[in-house]
């Protein structure tokens, strides 16, 4: 894997984990946190809305499903 493509997956999986963490939170948290561009952010946040892992109760908000994650190293 390339290491971009490795590098985002982790970011993605920290992205979700974050959320999981702390509950409702909202896209410019997630900016605050892990320095990255608001449209980054959004990128991310439609792969886990894509895999049906994050929804957005209110528009720019976003909190887990029930969908159950198994989590790898």
């Amino acid at each position: 894997m390339k290491p971009t493509t490795d590098r985002m997956l982790n970011r993605i999986k920290d992205v979700y984990m974050f959320i999981r963490d702390h509950g409702i939170v909202t896209t410019q948290d997630l900016v605050d946190e892990f320095g990255i561009t608001p449209r980054t952010v959004q990128r991310d946040l439609n792969v886990l809305a894509f895999n049906d892992l994050v929804s957005s109760p209110s528009r720019g908000s976003w909190t887990t499903t029930s969908k159950r994650v198994k989590m790898t190293s």
